[in-house]
């Protein structure tokens, strides 16, 4: 297993490297820790651009899914891990009409997701449903993708903090959902298999060549 995981890092290092400076990589919110559920997954998707020396984010939560801020999720809208960043890299677009979104630091473990360093909340919103499903968007300069899609000591990547507000299964239920581990959602996983294949032809070649 941990083999398999090195060789989908290093593939899609390559993939990012070839790509140039717009790599982008979209990952699908599937797992469900909401108390009771919150219905059928995918829940939204994360998509994350390398735009030069910033990497920019763009959290888009499925139709009759909305932003939750409760303590499950330590009153955070959306949790992530980086290396090398520091609070003042993160820029956040205030895309939720009247309210102020804001990055934040802390030791974030809420509700059995695992532990996270930073996280971006609504510091002017009241606590649970938001009835907001405004796109969340920031940016964080001086970085790239992998050092901002690291797996957290449970496997997970990101979390999201959301209300269901459709009908059926889970319907008025609130909790977070995750990211969890480094397969992305199918085109993106396209990509990865792509690089994969080359790596095994390039080593299929020095292993001739070497003979």
């Amino acid at each position: 297993m941990k083999s398999r995981l090195g060789l989908a890092g290093l593939a899609l290092t390559m993939i990012f490297g070839w790509a140039g400076a717009a790599n982008a990589i979209v990952f699908d919110l599937t797992s469900d820790h909401c108390t009771g559920t919150c219905g059928p997954a995918p829940f939204g998707t994360v998509d994350v651009t390398q735009a030069g020396t910033a990497v920019n984010f763009t959290v888009d939560l499925a139709n009759g899914i909305n932003w939750a801020q409760t303590g499950a999720a330590d009153f955070q809208l959306f949790k992530f891990n980086a290396t090398g960043v520091v609070l003042g890299d993160i820029s956040v677009t205030q895309t939720f009409a009247g309210q102020t979104l804001a990055a934040q630091t802390g030791a974030f473990n809420g509700d059995g997701t695992g532990n996270f360093l930073f996280g971006i909340a609504c510091t002017t919103c009241g606590n649970g449903n938001t009835g907001i499903t405004s796109n969340l968007v920031f940016s964080v300069a001086n970085a790239t993708i992998a050092e901002l899609t690291g797996a957290n000591n449970l496997g997970n990547i990101f979390v999201a903090d959301i209300f269901n507000g459709r009908t059926g299964a889970g319907s008025g239920n609130t909790g977070p959902v995750d990211v969890t581990g480094v397969i992305p959602e199918p085109e993106t996983y396209a990509m990865l298999l792509a690089g994969l294949g080359l790596m095994g032809f390039v080593a299929r070649r020095r292993r001739r060549n070497a003979m």
